[in-house]
């Protein structure tokens, strides 16, 4: 067991089961062990590798989409540049070079990174330079004012409760204890149905009515509160938002709860803190959230269509140019691992959140 588990059975040996989502918090983000304070997980040295590490135009793409953001407000004289989960800073590194295209854009722009590892921060700063960025652990201190906000892979790693359809009715899923002291998924009844909105499986059939034994129900209260905060401030102060993960249009039953060491699948509960813990994000849940906060949501796009919309075959072609064969045919892979629908284009999906009356660029017909 890991030091981490150790530390989660004696808490759960005092204290009771916990919940999946207590779980998840602990596993990711304990102080002293969890798994995004203490290493850099980004990487093929790393346990998985985002957008960003496969291919430079990933980030440059979002560069110019932010710019084009940006006159469509109206170019104000300040901006909150944020980003959430910045990994090691290339998504930001390679949005602020596409960005030169726009002076005033860089001018304005204020870089504001939400990340709560001190690990992660020195990495960040290491890419982005020493005064290049404001830091802070929560959405809750970003400034206000006008914003763009880009949350690249951040919204899959906040908890999730799980719910289990029983014969007797709704259980919430915990972390407990087997008879060996090892961490086991078990039930805690519940009184009646869970609080968050039962999805039907087919359209026209009662919520809930496709939730037979064995189903599971995840809600991510982390999430809608994240998106809420950020979805007032927009509605306020203007400005948007890009969130990329992936996930499911949604509402869905379904266990997507999964950890991933060295590039390979493993047990959720096997090793907290050496293992990254995710779920697939509900974005019909994320939409909901910001427009119940006044901000308006876009239909979903899946990332394939999204990037290509963005121009990402002429980007390719424009940096394969004059490069040897083999560099050629590693931008072409690179490209084909972020839009084709058997790699990330279809799985990954795009939701944009702006205030009311703002055309998106790849969005909105007149943007």
């Amino acid at each position: 067991m890991t030091p981490l588990g150790e530390k989660i059975a004696l808490l759960i040996a005092g204290n009771g089961p916990i919940t999946v989502a207590d779980y998840m918090a602990l596993a990711l983000g304990d102080p002293e062990h969890g798994y995004y304070m203490a290493r850099e997980p980004f990487g093929r040295a790393g346990d998985f590798v985002t957008a960003p590490e496969i291919s430079q135009i990933f980030g440059e793409l979002i560069g110019l989409w932010a710019v084009a953001a940006f006159e469509a407000m109206g170019a104000p004289p300040r901006l909150a540049l944020v980003e959430l989960g910045p990994g090691r800073g290339t998504l930001m590194a390679d949005l602020l070079r596409a960005a030169r295209v726009r002076p005033a854009f860089l001018a304005a722009a204020e870089v504001h990174l939400v990340e709560s590892s001190p690990r992660l921060r020195d990495v960040q700063m290491a890419t982005l330079g020493a005064g290049a960025a404001t830091w802070h652990d929560t959405v809750a201190t970003l400034p206000t004012g006008p914003s763009i906000v880009v949350a690249n892979e951040f919204f899959d790693a906040l908890p999730v409760r799980q719910y289990v359809r029983t014969e007797a009715g709704w259980a919430e899923r915990m972390v407990g204890l087997d008879e060996t002291g090892n961490l086991a998924f078990g039930l805690r009844p519940l009184a009646g149905p869970p609080s968050s909105p039962l999805p039907a499986q087919e359209k026209g059939r009662p919520a809930g009515s496709g939730a037979g034994q064995d189903t599971v129900l995840e809600v991510s209260p982390a999430s809608t509160a994240v998106m809420a905060t950020l979805a007032e401030r927009l509605a306020a102060a203007g400005g948007a938002l890009l969130a990329i993960d992936y996930g499911y249009e949604g509402p869905a039953f379904g266990d997507t709860l999964q950890a991933v060491a060295g590039h390979r699948y493993a047990d959720p509960l096997a090793e907290p803190g050496a293992a990254d813990l995710t779920a697939h994000v509900d974005f019909a849940a994320l939409a909901r959230a910001a427009e119940a906060a006044g901000a308006r949501p876009r239909p979903l796009l899946g990332q394939g269509d999204f990037l290509a919309r963005l121009g990402i075959a002429a980007r390719a072609a424009r940096l394969a140019a004059g490069k040897d064969a083999a560099t050629q045919d590693a931008i072409a892979a690179a490209v084909n691992r972020l839009v084709a629908p058997a790699a990330m284009g279809r799985l990954f999906k795009v939701l944009a959140v702006s205030h009311s009356g703002l055309a998106l660029p790849a969005f909105d017909d007149d943007a």
